[in-house]
């Protein structure tokens, strides 16, 4: 069993950074991926950036590359997210979560999820 919770959203102005933080509880194994998704009113969920636990490669979606950076601190347990650069259409609920794979492939599929936490971005 896995459980998250995120932590530092917030709001910003167009051109800002926010750092979202996801601890982790329970066993994140090495068949497993991690990252992150949003979700904006009226909008479908996307996937943002995920990290695959067998060897850390990441994945970014086109919308965000070169702007957002996902990375993992090991020994606190806790994923985050670098958000730079933030543009008013990166608004919405961030959400942490966690999958074994194949679904990892899958946004619909991803097994654990956190509660969310919300960016606000003004233009």
């Amino acid at each position: 069993q896995v459980q998250l919770v995120e932590s530092g959203g917030g709001s910003v102005q167009a051109g800002g950074s926010l750092r979202p933080s996801c601890a982790v509880f329970g066993n994140i194994d090495n068949t497993m991926c991690i990252g992150w998704f949003r979700q904006a009113p009226g909008k479908e969920r996307e996937g943002v950036a995920r990290i695959y636990t067998d060897g850390g490669a990441t994945y970014y979606a086109d919308s965000v590359k070169g702007r957002f950076t996902i990375s993992q601190d090991n020994a606190k347990n806790t994923l985050y997210l670098q958000m730079n650069s933030l543009k008013p259409e990166d608004a919405a609920m961030y959400y942490c979560a966690a999958s074994y794979r194949p679904a990892c492939y899958y946004n619909n599929a991803w097994e654990y999820w956190g509660q969310g936490t919300q960016v606000t971005v003004s233009s």
